[in-house]
């Protein structure tokens, strides 16, 4: 039932003072509370308690680390899913008022489970933007204002809706949730030519811990830098950003171009570190290394595929690629021309001929239990310390590395001019990725174990004072 102003007024002290942390006491204070403090009704239905039997769904909605979803991890209290941003803003007046904590997500993956698992705090309740979702793009202005909850595709798709010559620089996978993308200085395919998509907000709308709504001029530059690039949750709520739409050509090109230990891999991949930053800044050749069967029975290699987006037509990309890698041997039969929507589903591991209204679905390609770890490089790593990397990869049983080229204008942007101060110096990103499909105890130490074993080999080779992470 919906609770009236009238109904809680008298009874606000009384309830707030015999306030305790039994789930049912937890949400019936916050429904009061919200009530009380809400200039928009409160639907029912933006409520979903443990008991609810969509409970468990709808925690399980964008979360993709099933390391997290677990039955022993503490679980929310109940799930608030706010219709307006006023409801965003009445909530955290309540949780303040009531001593609840809170965690909030804008959808998307989560690799540590930050926004929707808390091991500290309980009791905790959880605010899911999921439908603070609009984006409203405006050409003539080089600009949209994007709600928190909107998903990356959704934000690519009603650009490309608008026009073909116009883009943003956010991520390549395109179902994480554009308020975590920006706050947490996530990458993109064109972070090389633009920058992030830190790099490139123009204004916000944030609820503080107050429970005011403050947008660039109200919440003064300073915090307007701090929820950039740094961990905005830290600060409170994204409601909503204003983004910086970029230019893209209406012709673009794709490839990738698989080299196994066989054909060289080692070789290749030296020279690749070697050239990765320094390439035309519109060309961005990131490196997907994964364990392959071979052709003969039982045996592994390692595969190492080079995947691109160059912001122009073949016959361009083919000459850059002849005067600054040719070790690649990148054919004219690789390279897909194709649009810039065409270009974010390729990269984003989509099957040929998706149609690009895929992206509005928001869903994620893959759910699984996990363990990333990262590192920046500032010198190329040497073939015999590949050589030795390949053999762990192969100890491994689904192991993942992506190696992310830096340089263009992520070496152009001072450290400080945002807080992300992984700039020039940087060669590439690697991430380290494990993932397997069973819960228990010991299949999660075994492979824990490996990625922090390959993760202190890596030491030797990566900056240590301090050693970086994205």
């Amino acid at each position: 039932m919906a609770f009236s102003s009238t109904m809680i007024l008298p009874l606000l002290l009384v309830l707030l003072s015999a306030f305790s942390a039994t789930s049912k006491s937890v949400q019936e204070n916050f429904m009061q509370c919200l009530d009380a403090n809400s200039v928009h009704p409160i639907p029912i239905s933006a409520f979903c308690s443990q008991t609810n039997s969509s409970f468990t769904s709808v925690l399980n909605s964008t979360a993709q680390n099933l390391r997290y979803l677990m039955p022993l991890v503490p679980k929310p209290e109940f799930i608030f899913i706010p219709v307006y941003e006023s409801h965003a803003k009445s909530a955290v007046i309540c949780a303040k008022r009531l001593a609840i904590h809170l965690r909030f997500r804008s959808g998307g993956h989560d690799y540590e489970g930050l926004s929707y698992a808390s091991e500290i705090e309980t009791p905790f309740i959880l605010i899911d933007l999921i439908q603070l979702r609009s984006i409203n793009v405006d050409i003539d202005d080089n600009s949209a204002w994007v709600q928190a909850g909107a998903t990356v595709g959704e934000v690519y798709y009603r650009i490309s809706e608008k026009s073909k010559t116009h883009g943003f620089p956010a991520g390549l996978c395109s179902s994480l949730g554009i308020g975590g993308h920006i706050t947490g200085g996530a990458y993109g395919s064109m972070m090389r030519k633009y920058g992030l998509g830190a790099d490139n907000v123009l204004d916000a709308r944030i609820v503080d811990v107050n429970g005011e709504i403050l947008d660039r001029a109200a919440m003064g530059e300073d915090l307007f830098w701090a929820i950039r690039g740094g961990g905005g949750a830290s600060f409170g709520v994204i409601l909503a950003w204003k983004i910086k739409l970029v230019a893209v050509p209406e012709t673009v090109t794709v490839f990738t171009v698989p080299k196994t230990l066989e054909q060289g891999a080692t070789k290749i991949l030296y020279r690749w570190q070697q050239v990765a930053d320094k390439l035309d800044d519109d060309l961005f050749i990131r490196v997907v290394i994964q364990v392959t069967k071979t052709s003969q029975k039982g045996k592994r290699t390692v595969t190492t595929a080079y995947n691109a987006l160059y912001l122009g037509d073949a016959e361009r990309l083919l000459q850059v690629m002849d005067q600054s890698f040719p070790e690649l041997g990148l054919a004219r039969k690789d390279c897909i021309e194709t649009s810039w929507i065409k270009s974010v589903l390729y990269i984003a591991g989509f099957p040929s001929e998706t149609p690009p209204e895929v992206l509005l679905e928001g869903k994620s390609l893959f759910k699984n239990y996990f363990k990333a770890k990262s590192d920046f490089v500032q010198q190329p790593i040497p073939e015999t310390a590949l050589e030795r990397l390949w053999e762990m990869l192969l100890e491994e049983e689904s192991p993942l590395m992506i190696w992310n080229p830096y340089g263009g204008m992520m070496a152009n942007i001072s450290d400080s001019a945002i807080p992300f101060p992984h700039r020039k110096g940087n060669l590439f990103k690697i991430q380290y990725v494990t993932s397997w499909y069973e819960g228990s105890k010991d299949a999660t130490r075994k492979h824990m174990d490996w990625i922090k074993g390959l993760y202190d080999y890596m030491s030797a080779y990566v900056p240590t004072s301090p050693r970086g992470a994205y």
